[in-house]
């Protein structure tokens, strides 16, 4: 940098301001201020030899360009925070915003940042953290959307029957899928615009060259952007339907094998080491429980677990859900104990390893229990149960922490991305939003 330690002068709305160009430079290259370095990161001189004139917020830049100097962000009284993030997009400092205000993603850290309460009537189907920290929450045949700042979108309202599964396809799009209305072929899956709440396109299946109307259930997406939705028909189509993203072409489909169950399934989750699907079909909405490992390329189920058989007690038997370890070569479940167990992937029809060490449920079941859920992000597995979140770590996956505030009910479902944790109770539609905080600036 060839004058990095003049100092630059700039009439913003008004007011002036005195920085190095030293500090303008942690805006980095993208930003508002990276665009007044030439390519060798000299500054640029002002157009009238004095000053840069910005017509902007001058309370909101004074934030700003503190955030810059020491990387620690203070916002006064006086300054609307929601005003303060619009100005930080329009320069560029929307991550030093969101880095200052939370860290690194660590489910032992996390605290209660906030909690909203929805508008929609109804228990809440599923919450999916987008890619930039906002979310869509599922209400019966709607959706709503928030972004980062959790101001709330367009609503999605699809007059559908009932919304099974949505997902975040980028921070513009997003993917529902729906049950079918008999006579009306107007379930499947679709994708929204997530500003706008506009249908883009749907995904149709396609059997013995004729389009079908079927039921879409769980959701999954792969790094080459193909979209994989099980689907439900009327006759043949009972399987996992697999289409372009960008195109919403149909390129694919796993047709669902006499015995097995992959068309009602309750989980897709795509593994990027073995570049294959897991599928897992659970109780209650079957009798017995489905998981399978399915390869697109040779058309065939490479692994597969099922209950049926098993010399299981009735309480094991029932895995609510299942995720795919891959570093681990097991699949773990849950019952509605949150009894975690492990499935070897490397054996097909092996048994489930329980842990007892993970049993926390202590007396009697609520009176409305949810279903627990899994997930794992970061080498660090999530459970929950009930009103808690429960945090394991290690190679023995050991209890560590647990996230639970004091109302809303028990958790019907969560979701990790954007470095927040999204938690959607079952009673008043209330969702939780857990951060990481910020490490100290020394």
């Amino acid at each position: 940098m060839g004058i990095q330690n003049d100092i630059v002068k700039f009439n913003v709305g008004g007011r002036i301001f005195q920085t190095t160009a030293t500090t303008l430079a942690n805006a980095g290259r993208d930003s508002f201020f990276g665009a007044l370095f030439d390519d060798n990161w000299d500054l640029q001189q002002p157009i009238n030899g004095r000053e840069f004139f910005i017509d902007r917020n001058p309370d909101c830049f004074a934030v700003l360009l503190d955030l810059l100097r020491t990387g620690d962000l203070y916002i006064p009284s006086n300054v609307p925070e929601r005003l303060l993030y619009k100005e930080a997009m329009f320069y560029g400092l929307i991550g030093h915003v969101r880095s200052a205000k939370r860290g690194p993603f660590d489910g032992n850290r996390l605290k209660l940042s906030k909690s909203v309460t929805g508008r929609a009537p109804g228990d809440g189907t599923a919450i999916r953290a987008g890619p930039d920290g906002g979310c869509c929450v599922a209400h019966g045949s709607m959706v709503h959307v928030f972004d980062w700042m959790l101001e709330e979108h367009p609503p999605l309202n699809l007059d559908y029957q009932r919304v099974n599964d949505i997902g975040w396809v980028n921070a513009e799009s997003v993917l529902i899928s729906a049950c079918e209305r008999l006579g009306r072929g107007d379930g499947g899956v679709g994708l929204f615009s997530s500003y706008t709440g506009d249908l883009r396109y749907k995904f149709n299946v396609v059997h013995d060259n004729q389009i079908k109307s079927y039921t879409a259930g769980a959701l999954c997406f792969s790094p080459d952007y193909k979209i994989f939705a099980s689907c439900k028909g009327r006759s043949n189509e009972y399987g996992i339907g697999v289409w372009d993203q960008f195109t919403g072409k149909q390129i694919d489909f796993f047709y669902e094998t006499p015995g097995w169950s992959l068309g009602e399934a309750d989980k897709l989750q795509w593994l990027n080491g073995t570049t294959c699907l897991l599928v897992a079909t659970l109780f209650p909405r079957k009798d017995n429980c489905y998981i399978s490992l399915l390869d697109f390329r040779q058309k065939s189920t490479v692994w597969s677990w099922s209950d049926i058989g098993a010399p299981l007690t009735v309480d094991e038997k029932r895995v609510r859900d299942a995720i795919a370890m891959e570093d681990c070569n097991s699949v773990c479940v849950v019952n509605e104990y949150e009894d975690l167990g492990f499935i070897d992937l490397r054996i097909s029809g092996g048994s489930v390893r329980w842990s007892s060490r993970s049993r926390l449920m202590k007396g009697k079941m609520p009176d409305e229990p949810c279903y627990p859920k899994l997930a794992l992000h970061n080498g660090q597995l999530f459970s929950s149960m009930n009103d808690s979140i429960s945090v394991f770590c290690g190679p023995d996956w050991v209890l560590t922490s647990r996230l639970r505030r004091s109302y809303g009910g028990s958790i019907c479902d969560f979701s990790i991305g954007g470095d927040r944790l999204f938690a959607l109770h079952s009673e008043d539609n209330v969702f939780d939003i857990w951060e990481t905080p910020p490490t100290p600036v020394i």
